[in-house]
């Protein structure tokens, strides 16, 4: 059965085309996925990701369970307001989810992760807090509604409980603040700043239609890929799954090696595998010729190897295709990409676009 989020009527009275995602449905587009994508980089956009997963952790043993089950370390969250990146491994190394870790007050910390891991990642939890004190509690009572973009800020205070608006003004990127259900956190999928505010399915629809009157455009998935991929974004089940270690998907700064004595789940395949040296390259391309890259597409690499795009775009910033791959390990600056038979060449560059609106290389290089 496909379910659907609080928010699913305004979609469609909004004229969004509603497809199915993750087991969602979910608005694609409100017409046009450029202008969606070009007002979050040059105004403000705003997002339904209510169909993603909000599990809260409490009890004298979260620290110690979570220390355990992923590969960053919370020990990293100073204070409560804080929240830090994170995979979640199986024994193998491989990524049973990318999410996000707050620390609350008290013994309460808070994930959210992925809709298409949610039944994964709850029984995964479960399976492994047996012997810590704490209960896992997986919040279907409430949505997650993002607002992103230079001008998302000015234009969500007004939208917020008074007991808020103040609070939310000095947070910096991956801090916090809450009251009551409401969570504010800085930080998104886009690359833009913005919030991402975890509130009650009741106050959903009035929240929503206040940012719209605010000036904030409704934006689909569409913008959001690829606004996640301009900005160095992965996205779970294409850039990386349980398959793939952070180590070669890019994420290898996800995982807190210090102090040794921590023992998370997937360490010594991790420890193993760094051993071993020659991991796959993840890497962005940047076509040079037209042409679009898109997923699955192969990826030539001369007297060296081949690999494989896992996400790719037109990028509606730069007026370029752009892509992630994972490539053969060694010191390169092009590959051929395979296009209905033939072979494209493009540039290889770190795996991020887009910063800040701008290009994140020397586009007059390309």
């Amino acid at each position: 059965m496909v379910r659907k989020t609080i928010l699913n009527d305004i979609h469609r009275q909004s004229g969004g085309r509603m497809v199915e995602f993750a087991g969602w449905e979910l608005p694609l587009h409100y017409g046009s996925q450029v202008e969606e994508h070009h007002a979050v980089r040059r105004d403000a956009g705003v997002f339904d990701v209510s169909h993603m997963t909000v599990i809260d952790l409490e009890g004298a043993d979260c620290h110690g369970f979570l220390r355990m089950l992923l590969s960053n370390d919370v020990d990293r969250l100073s204070h409560p307001g804080k929240a830090l990146y994170s995979c979640m491994l199986n024994e193998s190394g491989g990524i049973l989810d990318d999410l996000t870790v707050f620390r609350r007050a008290g013994d309460r910390f808070r994930i959210v992760s992925n809709a298409a891991t949610h039944d994964k990642v709850i029984a995964w939890m479960q399976q492994h807090a047996s012997k810590f004190s704490l209960s896992i509690v997986p919040r279907q009572d409430l949505a997650i509604i993002a607002a992103q973009g230079p001008e998302s800020r000015r234009k969500t205070h007004g939208c917020l409980p008074p007991e808020l608006r103040e609070a939310v003004t000095s947070l910096v990127s991956f801090e916090f603040t809450e009251t009551g259900d409401w969570f504010v956190s800085c930080s998104g999928y886009t690359g833009e700043d913005g919030y991402e505010i975890i509130l009650p399915r009741a106050d959903a629809r009035r929240f929503w239609e206040g940012l719209i009157a605010n000036g904030v455009r409704p934006c689909g998935l569409g913008a959001r890929d690829t606004l996640r991929l301009e900005a160095g974004m992965r996205l779970y089940g294409l850039d990386m799954d349980e398959t793939v270690t952070p180590l070669e998907a890019g994420l290898a700064w996800t995982v807190a090696w210090e102090p040794v004595e921590r023992q998370f789940i997937g360490r010594k395949a991790l420890e193993d595998q760094r051993k071993t040296g020659a991991l796959r390259r993840f890497a962005g391309l940047v076509l040079k010729d037209k042409g679009v890259l898109r997923h699955g597409q192969k990826v030539v690499i001369p007297e060296i190897g081949e690999g494989i795009i896992t996400s790719g775009i037109f990028s509606p910033t730069l007026n370029r295709s752009v892509a992630f791959a994972r490539l053969p390990p060694g010191s390169y600056e092009c590959g051929w990409v395979d296009i209905r038979g033939q072979l494209k060449e493009a540039w290889v560059i770190p795996p991020r676009f887009v910063r800040q609106g701008r290009p994140a290389f020397d586009l007059d290089r390309i």
